[in-house]
């Protein structure tokens, strides 16, 4: 279950706003046992929009995750990005229209049928417009060869509402059986360096879907002991040889540990 992120917005990439959607759906996509394997941030610009679809699709992944860009303003050009990559036009959308009009009424706002409002029931042609439980624009859904598109809202509340009505549920559905364990280590007196070669070992004796194995630096206690931070984790379908796994590296990286001098705390 391989899984793209498309991140969209001007706000981005001038660090006006942290990326917050794809740190999220990255975790859960994650803790569901999809694999993330690329997470890219454009402008809001309709060719770098096309272009990194483009690029997405040529990768094949089971999945292709947008968020942002679905709004009413000018700038809002999500959508015509898919639909120039497809070869088809965005047209209004009378579910879309529905949708947008439920969701306008269940939070007793007025409307107007203006060209900006309409601009949010206006989806490539073909593709399923996805109800936003939570503000106005809808989600859509788009099919390209192998590749499902889903389009999300940019507002964290309402990309998170859609994401796990109706995406969560196919990604755990495609899986399968999925366990995942974790063990965090916090050591003393040990660096990087002097863990890298057994964490090398242990990487290259396991599956490379199956484990998880990252040191992260933790400064130095007391101004002169390094510390660090070893994260384990071990994943399969498997509970049983998930648990079993996660034990065999747990002793390795101790013994390690003890070997080279450091302690854990």
């Amino acid at each position: 279950m391989i899984i793209e992120i498309l991140s969209i917005g001007n706000e981005l990439l001038a660090g006006i706003t942290l990326n917050s959607n794809a740190h999220w759906l990255a975790a859960e996509i994650a803790n569901a046992g999809g694999i993330v394997r690329r997470i890219t941030v454009v402008s809001d610009d309709l060719l770098e929009i096309s272009a990194a679809v483009k690029e997405s699709l040529a990768r094949r992944p089971v999945i292709l995750v947008t968020t942002g860009g679905l709004g009413a303003t000018y700038d809002d050009l999500t959508l015509e990005g898919v639909a120039l990559v497809l070869g088809k036009q965005v047209v209004l959308d009378g579910r879309a229209v529905d949708m947008l009009k439920r969701s306008y009424a269940r939070r007793d706002l007025k409307y107007e049928l203006t060209e900006a409002w309409l601009k949010m029931a206006k989806i490539p042609e073909g593709s399923m417009p996805i109800e936003n439980p939570v503000g106005s624009a809808p989600g859509v859904a788009e099919q390209a060869d192998r590749t499902k598109i889903f389009c999300l809202p940019g507002v964290p509340s309402e990309m998170k509402a859609v994401f796990e009505r109706h995406i969560l549920p196919l990604i755990k559905e495609g899986v399968g059986r999925f366990v995942m364990k974790e063990i965090n280590y916090s050591l003393r007196g040990v660096t990087e360096a002097m863990m890298a070669p057994a964490l090398a070992r242990i990487v290259g004796s396991n599956p490379r879907e199956a484990i998880y194995l990252k040191t992260h630096p933790r400064g130095y206690y007391r101004k002169k002991t390094p510390q660090i931070r070893v994260q384990l984790i071990s994943r399969g379908s498997d509970e049983k040889e998930v648990k079993k796994r996660l034990g065999k590296i747990a002793t390795t990286i101790e013994k390690e540990v003890a070997t080279l001098g450091g302690r854990i705390c």
